[in-house]
């Protein structure tokens, strides 16, 4: 009895840790890359605006918007797209690796180049 009781919870446990398939409308990885690299140059721009704290947000959602224009993707679809790919982070730490390898090369051209 106590098999069939252990093969019952292993087997319980090996379909409930099987890969997920990506649900429709998340971003995938590339494009979830350069939308972050923009997200985290605005983030930059309005931090560093000489202007109070609560300007420098209003200003954030205004790039912020202008960024998902130019990626053509909605704020809620970039939300999903977070949330699901934080539920794997080994997915997330990559993607992040690729994010802050693209933004250390921005960040060392020179200002001239841009």
């Amino acid at each position: 009895m106590n098999r069939y009781i252990a093969l019952l919870l292993i087997s319980m446990c090996l379909i409930s840790c099987e890969k997920k398939e990506k649900p429709t409308g998340i971003l995938n990885e590339d494009k979830m890359v350069n939308v972050l690299i923009d997200i985290h140059v605005t983030e930059g721009i309005s931090s560093a605006m000489p202007v109070p704290y609560d300007s420098s947000q209003v200003l954030y959602k205004l790039l912020e918007r202008e960024v998902f224009l130019k990626h053509e993707v909605t704020d809620s679809v970039f939300t999903e797209s977070m949330r699901y790919y934080l539920q794997y982070p080994d997915r997330m730490d990559h993607i992040y690796a690729r994010v802050i390898d693209s933004l250390v090369v921005l960040e060392s051209k020179p200002k001239s180049e841009e």
